[in-house]
């Protein structure tokens, strides 16, 4: 290779280079944007429904009428698209009255049989759903989790999901606070419309959703009285924004701050721009705080893969941690929950590991899977275990 094609080839390297280095530098600015900074953290624009109208469920591989489409309205006065999911055993038992009423939104949902179903049954639980960043209520694997939710007693679990606002058919903007008060509008619709006690309520969240149900577990839990959920359930949660984006990559591959993390100074700065911080290690903490100073039973149960590509298993590790120390006055140490696990932690092998951190008030669980992605991991039985154990705690008779 003479000297003219290796200088040719240094020219378009040094170009490629600088390219690469301008559009990550331009990628960089736009993230300090709130409107952008929204667009990559809720991925609201992605629909994912494959051109499918939401408002036939049946579509999505569910029974005529399983499912009703409704809207459930925002304290601050938007509309929030929701989907109320029948159990199937209790499907069958009422499927002649379900088939016969007309398919679709329901502009009144109290008319419908299925609401009654839920609101007049005293041995109903319900389930509030909050999906993560991306798609709609219908996207993904989030079918098949609202059938591994209800799977363990399929006559008495129903579903209710929905889209926070800004996506699918809900109008408006995402934000913190938006997601907040959306979360807290349906736990109020679920109290006072249908008429299910918070006792027989548990509150599930995956990736996003999981920072959505602890910001509300918190918020009522501060209520004067305090209101405590059957459980909480999250899978795949992370600690806040800013330790997620400093690990996050696109599909496992892809990083898109990872490579400044290392520039403390660099990252500081960039961090003072991050509009929704979702600080939900802080979150849990103060939760569990609350719950054992007001002396209420409360039930935590954190789920991670270790092959989740999107969000890293040890933002499950770091909130576990967070929640025990909050239930001693003098705290825990990251060491010593270590040592507690290394001594306690159930070794399933091939399914992974369990620990368990339990009070006089609450339980704290962590489970880490050896397989199950990101999304995967919803429609598996661990979810079903997950929801059937944390009911038979709440209320032991109940079956």
């Amino acid at each position: 290779m003479d000297s003219a094609m290796i200088s040719a080839v240094i020219k378009y390297a040094s170009l490629s280079a600088a390219l690469l280095v301008a559009l990550y530098a331009s990628l960089l600015g736009l993230l300090t944007t709130p409107f952008f900074q929204a667009q990559v953290v809720y991925l609201h624009k992605l629909q994912m429904t494959w051109f499918k109208d939401l408002n036939v469920p049946e579509s999505f591989g569910f029974l005529r009428n399983q499912v009703t489409p409704f809207t459930i309205r925002s304290a601050d006065g938007g509309d929030l698209y929701a989907w109320h999911i029948v159990p199937l055993e209790l499907y069958r038992q009422h499927e002649s009255e379900l088939t016969a009423e007309p398919s679709g939104f329901a502009c009144d949902v109290t008319s419908r049989v299925s609401f009654n179903l839920l609101r007049d049954d005293p041995e109903a639980r319900l389930i509030i759903h909050m999906h993560g960043a991306a798609g709609t209520v219908g996207s993904g694997y989030r079918v098949p989790n609202y059938r591994a939710l209800s799977a363990g007693q399929p006559e008495k679990i129903h579903v209710l999901t929905f889209d926070y606002r800004g996506f699918g058919y809900s109008l408006g903007n995402p934000s913190e606070e938006g997601l907040k008060l959306d979360a807290i509008s349906v736990v109020e619709w679920a109290i006072n419309t249908a008429g299910i006690p918070p006792s027989q309520i548990l509150v599930f969240g995956q990736s996003i959703g999981t920072a959505v149900s602890l910001a509300v577990s918190e918020h009522y839990a501060m209520q004067s009285p305090p209101i405590v959920f059957a459980g909480t359930i999250m899978v795949a949660p992370f600690a806040d924004v800013a330790t997620l984006v400093a690990t996050y990559s696109i599909a496992g591959t892809i990083p898109i701050l990872s490579p400044l993390a290392r520039f403390s100074r660099v990252f500081g700065y960039l961090r003072t721009f991050i509009r929704d911080t979702w600080l939900s290690k802080d979150r849990i903490a103060r939760y569990v705080q609350t719950n054992e100073a007001n002396e209420k039973k409360y039930r935590l149960t954190l789920i991670h893969a270790e092959d989740d590509w999107d969000i890293p298993w040890h933002h499950t590790e770091t909130l576990f941690w967070h929640a025990v120390n909050a239930t001693s006055t003098q705290g825990v140490s990251y060491e010593q929950v270590q040592q507690f696990k290394k001594e306690s932690k159930t070794d399933l092998g091939a399914a992974g590991s369990v620990t368990e951190w339990r009070t006089r008030n609450g339980v704290i669980r962590e489970e880490i899977l050896k397989t199950g992605l990101h999304d995967v991991i919803m429609g598996n039985p661990v979810i079903s275990m997950a929801v059937m154990r944390m009911l038979a705690a709440a209320d032991p008779s109940w079956r």
